[in-house]
């Protein structure tokens, strides 16, 4: 049987990064290791359309991808997929776990995977290789008809059969062992074609630079992250499963550098420490690695940073959020500045680069507590401070508070296309003109201090990026208002 798992087109306004989608990778390695010929089309980096690849391929069964901003164009991709062949469609995703039922009225939709989506997609991939076999004129209309019971006992799928009732089957467990799922099968991608892990900071070959996931899940349920729809038990892959890996990485695919995309890689000190030291123990220190998406800063201590350090630990970022007391506690961030300012100076201390994430316009923010996050940014001076103007995505506390006390400023899901310099809400107090001015006035203050300008001028990485990285400034700071033609690009690229 073949399986097609697709990544929709998802440009962004700004030049940024182009990754291999993790969540696919494991997909295809699944898929691959059950028995199934399979393809990844990531829609980013292809040249052909995608209806030329499905005509090309000719899959059994399609599963496509799909964040709050991409979701229309994947609905666009199954309804092109449909017009040219009656293959069962299912999509996945954090958009669609919160939202399921909105896309499964779609005709072009037939099944929606919530959550993590190995163990749905490979059930739903052995039920219809059972059903092609048995019948070789299958169609999905057979899934969905109300009489047939295959779909009701595969947990963690939201469906509509065709008499127009819903069913939203009980959700599946989250993976309890990560060290039993195959390692992201990156040969399906087109490595070539991608940037590296932060390509304003560091000259990589895109080719070789690989992610890993070392745990899943997160604890913490901060009102404003959109990781608060998935599981909140947090799971660990073992020290010598991430080495494994690690190692294949390094030495089967040449990697350069890795990104660790974990949620929360640092819940457990005690492993880092085992995974630093066997890193150490095997010689496979030499090559960088950062934190992409950060870590806790509450258990960021000297002693675990200096030994991530020695084993090869490049950069590591930190939630910071909000430069008000009031505001990180309204955000149930569950720490505080004194912790943050100390989780960087441990990091300075032993020589690491920092990232610190900040957020402009929070529920209850005034003009005040937008300054006290500017000057705490400028104060705790991390290497690089990216901004955000807050984004209240669904399924978050914080889209909840916006629609029932403020204003959502959005007339469709692709508006929540990031970096295009607009507000996405407004409340009492609080008016979308004055998030957008804090926002740019926070870039212009934290990146124009004369001794951050010396520090930028003294990077090599920034002589060789440096037309990139004023062209990502530039229209960070001074964006365009190109949404309509973005979004006709994108339709047309895809070939929809």
């Amino acid at each position: 049987m073949r399986v097609m798992l697709i990544n929709p087109k998802f440009r962004l306004p700004i030049d940024t990064r182009t990754s291999p989608h993790l969540g696919l990778a494991y997909l295809g390695a699944v898929s691959e290791e059950a028995g199934y010929e399979t393809m990844i089309f990531d829609a980013d980096v292809e040249d052909e359309s995608v209806t030329d690849a499905v005509s090309r391929f000719k899959p059994d069964l399609v599963g496509i991808t799909a964040n709050t901003p991409q979701v229309m164009q994947a609905w666009r991709t199954a309804r092109a997929i449909k017009s040219i062949m009656d293959v069962p469609v299912i999509l996945g995703g954090p958009h669609v776990s919160v939202m399921p039922s909105e896309s499964t009225r779609r005709p072009e939709v037939d099944i929606v995977v919530r959550g993590e989506g190995e163990p749905a997609w490979l059930k739903l991939c052995a039920l219809i290789e059972r059903l092609k076999k048995g019948n070789p004129n299958f169609s999905p209309a057979e899934l969905l008809d109300p009489q047939n019971p295959e779909l009701s006992g595969i947990l963690g799928i939201t469906y509509h059969t065709s008499d127009g009732e819903e069913h939203s089957n009980p959700d599946h467990p989250p993976v309890a062992d990560l060290d039993t799922l195959p390692w992201p099968a990156y040969h399906l991608f087109k490595m070539d074609r991608y940037t590296n892990l932060q390509p304003a900071t560091d000259a990589i070959d895109g080719s070789k630079s690989f992610s890993i996931m070392t745990s899943r899940g997160c604890p913490y349920r901060c009102t404003f992250c959109s990781q608060s729809i998935m599981p909140v038990k947090w799971r660990a892959r073992s020290p010598e499963n991430v080495l494994a890996e690690w190692r294949h990485l390094v030495e089967d695919l040449g990697a350069q550098e890795i990104g660790l995309l974990d949620d929360s890689a640092n819940i457990d000190m005690n492993r880092m420490l085992q995974i630093s030291d066997l890193l150490i123990e095997n010689n496979l220190n030499h090559i960088p690695w950062i934190f992409v998406n950060g870590i806790r800063a509450n258990l960021a201590t000297k002693e675990v940073l200096a030994r991530m350090k020695a084993a090869g630990l490049k950069r590591t970022a930190f939630g910071v959020e909000s430069g008000d007391p009031d505001v990180l506690l309204s955000i149930d961030k569950k720490i505080d500045h004194d912790t943050i300012r100390q989780a960087f100076k441990n990091a300075k201390a032993v020589g690491l680069e920092t990232i610190g994430f900040f957020i402009i316009g929070l529920p209850g923010e005034t003009e005040e507590s937008m300054e006290e996050t500017i000057k705490f940014a400028c104060e705790v001076d991390p290497l690089i401070a990216n901004f955000s103007m807050m984004t209240p995505y669904p399924g978050t506390k914080v889209y909840e508070i916006a629609k029932r006390q403020g204003k959502l400023l959005l007339n469709s899901w692709e508006d929540y296309v990031f970096f295009d310099g607009r507000a996405r809400y407004e409340m009492p107090g609080m008016p979308a003109e004055m998030i957008e001015r804090k926002w740019k006035e926070a870039y212009r203050r934290f990146y124009l201090r004369p001794h951050r300008i010396l520090m930028t001028l003294m990077r090599k990485d920034f002589w060789i990026n440096w037309k990139r990285t004023f062209k990502v400034a530039w229209k960070t700071i001074f964006p365009s208002k190109e949404k309509t033609e973005l979004k006709k690009a994108i339709q047309s690229e895809a070939g929809i």
